[in-house]
């Protein structure tokens, strides 16, 4: 039996309510495993947790209850192996597209020379399609560029897995599709581990082996898992003709609608 990348066990957070002594659940009893190589979508409602449970793995916030454990080591810090890729592109702005893919680099590797830096920064900046715009700042770019720049610092660092909140909401519909197509070819390159937060249903089934559904909050669950068995690779045009396709997105959104959806192919409820 494989052992996962990373396993998050029995996770639970709760906020207080301003001027009282009750706290509300925002989730609880989140249990998941995620294998090396996976990419995995958790699909919800806003304010179902999605955001806090990726900050809870990335150890910007804390659990109530519960563990992350990354490669059986407990997560409880921020740290360069758990690289996140925000929705607002969170870049350095007074550093260039270059200095800011560099700075990542530099941080991961503090035993590398300047030209082994170097080399490795320019390879990331071209794989994103920047080169010829390193030396521009944040508030020169377009949002798809500032994003594109964001997934270069993130995948030169080579982390054990890739964070990802909605990190294409901000983007206009055909700059995503683009840059999607970029984030799959990166991730087949690189084999690193992906797990991402979005509303996007059909980005999730584009990009995802597995989509995890979360019930609305408070105190949501992760309640199924949906295998999306599409081969890759997967071509834009081609993967909305899969004949399981509309089964799977038909499903999702009956889920998130809250009405009792048919079982398409790979779907099934998570272990509580």
């Amino acid at each position: 039996m494989q052992t996962p990348l990373l396993e998050v066990d029995n996770v639970s957070r709760s906020f207080p309510v301003p001027g009282k002594k009750e706290r509300i659940s925002i989730f609880s009893n989140i249990r998941l495993k995620i294998n090396k190589g996976e990419f995995v979508t958790v699909v919800g409602h806003s304010g179902c947790g999605k955001s806090t449970l990726l900050n809870i793995i990335a150890g910007i916030d804390k659990a109530d209850t519960g563990a992350v454990l990354l490669k059986n080591r407990e997560v409880n810090s921020p740290g360069l192996d758990r690289m996140v890729v925000f929705q607002n592109f969170a870049l350095m702005p007074w550093l260039t597209v270059y200095q800011n893919v560099r700075l990542a680099v530099r941080a991961a590797y503090p035993d590398w020379d300047k030209g082994k830096i170097d080399e490795r920064t320019r390879a990331y900046v071209e794989m994103v399609n920047l080169k010829g715009a390193e030396d521009k700042l944040p508030a020169a770019l377009s949002g798809g560029m500032r994003q594109r720049c964001g997934l270069a610092r993130a995948f030169s660092v080579q982390p054990p897995i890739m964070l990802l909140d909605e990190p294409f909401a901000q983007i206009d519909a055909l700059t995503r599709g683009v840059i999607q197509d970029e984030l799959i070819r990166m991730w087949e390159e690189s084999g690193v581990t992906i797990f991402m937060v979005t509303h996007d249903v059909d980005e999730a089934i584009f990009l995802s082996d597995r989509i995890l559904l979360m019930t609305p909050g408070p105190d949501a669950r992760l309640a199924e898992t949906v295998e999306i068995d599409i081969p890759r690779p997967r071509k834009r045009r081609e993967i909305i003709e899969h004949p399981a396709y509309y089964a799977y997105r038909n499903s999702i959104i009956k889920f998130l609608s809250g009405g009792s959806a048919p079982v398409p192919p790979g779907r099934s409820p998570l272990t509580p």
